[in-house]
């Protein structure tokens, strides 16, 4: 019982000793690893206009040589050529990016 008692107070002391960035790092690994189903929606005003769905993850673009955010992200996903949010035949897989600044859109999970 001690040795249960002191892993999980080792394991909150490292985890409050961590910044916010690096808790963040550790909760984007993990989630990459057991795998997301994300859902992305499109919008032009208030129309949906693309959806790409089963996303593992969204990353965010940054700079090869200076490291700098970029203002876009990236994924790959299927393309919902119909938006009935499943994959149907001759709906293939492809990679993606979108602007932060212009593109209004929705990512979400999907059961």
């Amino acid at each position: 019982m001690k040795l249960k008692l002191m892993f999980f107070s080792c394991v909150i002391l490292f985890f409050a000793g961590c910044t916010q960035e690096t808790q963040n790092s550790m909760s984007r690994s993990l989630q990459n690893w057991t795998g997301t189903n994300g859902v992305l929606d499109v919008y032009a005003g208030d129309k949906l206009v693309h959806k790409f769905v089963k996303i593992d993850k969204l990353s965010t673009a940054q700079g090869t040589k200076d490291s700098q955010t970029r203002s876009y992200r990236y994924g790959y996903g299927y393309d919902d050529k119909n938006f009935n949010g499943t994959v149907d035949n001759g709906e293939k897989k492809v990679y993606f990016e979108f602007s932060d600044y212009s593109t209004n859109y929705i990512f979400y999970e999907s059961n």
